[in-house]
């Protein structure tokens, strides 16, 4: 049956399709998502957000609520022979920093993680719509038409594909999805309930002919994630994954008995796929998370990729969708996100290879694929046709905004950059007081797309950087009178001197991006 028309409608409702979904209600965009699935998935196959994604979760309002819902990475036990031999704890180094208040992942079920998001949206009066599968797609110049397998259809100025790597809208657009996949590198995974091991540590039992890993999953008493390489039969074929396949499976590897294991779910048999499309976008029809690449599982890099994904194409779908900016807006999205995807790719299986190489050898284990580049890969887009003016000692137009903690001037609160940034707004911070005016004039032209915030400016909206960590970050010397320009997903648009307000009106309005 027919469906009410919408101004955008997302197929898939993981983790990438939620971020989209929530960032577009958020901005009062009319926004429908539907999922070809009969129920919620209870999946935990993702382990969680990392730093950039905690950032943007942040923003979206959810972050408490995911903190809470998970916990901080774990150490590593290592086991050759039954016997453990090493612990490593790949994140133990790593601590939060005025400029970035969330310098480690934070462990959490997949399934828990949708909770949190469609609660979120919940409350902008959104549901994902269940069991409706996307069968066909047909678009013309102003509006994209969706035909589902019940015989029904939804109407939309815009499609977002959020629905993974065997995406139905990918296919219906006929995008090539390159790449490869390893029938050599498999494994079984599900989620297991598990007496015995400590759940203070993620264990790891390596030996010549497989492995065997358990890791807790938060939020329960003896649930833990089930990896290892599959068991095969006489022939050396796979055996699929069962409970009593993985009871043998753990016995073998560890030596502990294998009834230690009971209540096998979620069973799977993964394969190492990396693929992406060459392109992101067909007319008003765009490819967001697995839909557009799929990664090795070293790093922990798809589900956070595609979150990243709907933080950069949210903002703009809502922009050019209630006419605040040019269409060629949209064009930034395939140019800022595509190369990011074809690093991810890269990275996650210059990692896997390694992590192969380094389990072999006493002591080697999966923190191999942990690297301060896995930790945070794409600060930035400065390569960007968005990223055309101004640069500091330290920043560049296209690169992430620091965090900074400051204080109100007005209240004398402590005040976050980053809660400053909070919202589905502009932000216009100026350094120095030479830039008042500017801000009070862009405040003026552009209330209701445009937040001003005068650091060190003795205004209504006024920070003070007592500790000088804004400077710091932005790379501003203390003379220095500058004016930067955040995006919405909080990245640097713009840095100029407090004269160049024109420029900051053509960038709100892509209108510099149609000259160019």
């Amino acid at each position: 049956m027919p469906t009410s028309p919408t101004t955008v409608l997302i197929v898939g409702s993981g983790p990438t399709g939620l971020t989209l979904a929530i960032d577009l209600a958020r901005r009062a965009v009319d926004v429908t998502i539907i999922d070809k699935a009969p129920q919620f998935p209870r999946s935990s196959r993702a382990k969680g957000p990392n730093a950039r994604s905690l950032e943007v979760l942040e923003d979206l309002g959810v972050v408490e609520e995911v903190l809470a819902a998970g916990s901080a990475p774990l150490p590593m036990r290592k086991y050759r022979g039954g016997v453990a031999i090493a612990d490593a704890a790949p994140f133990a180094d790593v601590h939060p920093t005025p400029d970035s208040p969330y310098a480690r992942p934070r462990t959490v079920a997949q399934w828990r993680l949708e909770e949190i998001l469609r609660d979120r949206l919940a409350t902008y009066g959104v549901r994902v719509g269940l069991g409706r599968e996307l069968v066909g797609l047909a678009q013309d110049d102003t509006s994209v038409t969706a035909a589902l397998a019940d015989g029904g259809e939804i109407g939309a100025r815009y499609v977002v594909g959020c629905d993974g790597g065997h995406s139905a809208v990918r296919k219906l657009l006929g995008i090539p999805f390159e790449g490869k996949t390893d029938e050599t590198q498999m494994m079984v995974c599900g989620d297991v309930e598990a007496e015995g091991p400590d759940r203070g540590f993620w264990h790891q039992w390596f030996d010549e002919d497989g492995a065997v890993m358990l890791c807790p999953i938060p939020g329960t008493r003896s649930g833990w994630w089930f990896q290892a390489g599959p068991e095969t039969d006489g022939s050396g074929a796979p055996v699929p994954p069962s409970l009593e396949s993985f009871q043998r499976l753990f016995a073998k590897h560890t030596g502990l008995p294998g009834t230690l294991l009971s209540q096998a779910e979620l069973l799977s048999t993964y394969r190492v796929n990396e693929r992406m499309a060459d392109r992101y976008r067909v007319g008003r029809v765009f490819l967001a998370g697995d839909a557009a690449h799929v990664h090795s599982i070293a790093g922990g890099l798809g589900m956070n990729t595609g979150i990243q994904d709907a933080y950069n194409l949210g903002w703009k779908l809502a922009r050019v969708a209630s006419g605040q900016a040019d269409p060629a807006l949209l064009d930034t999205y395939e140019e800022e996100r595509l190369p990011v995807a074809a690093g991810v790719l890269d990275l996650s299986a210059e990692r896997l290879r390694a992590t192969m190489e380094a389990i072999k050898k006493p002591g080697g284990g999966l923190d191999t694929a942990v690297t301060p580049q896995t930790r945070n890969p794409g600060d930035g887009y400065p390569w960007s046709s968005l990223a055309r003016l101004g640069a500091t000692a330290l920043l560049r137009a296209g690169d992430r905004a620091p965090d900074a903690p400051c204080r109100d001037l007005a209240g004398g609160a402590p005040r976050r950059l980053f809660e400053a940034f909070t919202g589905p707004h502009f932000t216009l911070l100026g350094f120095g007081a030479g830039t008042a005016p500017a801000l009070r004039e862009a405040s003026a032209a552009y209330a209701g797309e445009l937040r001003a915030y005068g650091v060190d400016v003795d205004d209504a909206h006024g920070l003070a950087d007592d500790g000088g960590h804004a400077r710091s970050a932005y790379g501003i010397a203390p003379d220095e009178d500058l004016l930067v320009l955040v995006r919405p997903d909080n990245h640097v648009g713009l840095i100029a001197p407090p004269g160049e307000l024109r420029a900051i009106g053509e960038y709100l309005s892509a209108a510099a991006l149609e000259r160019a």
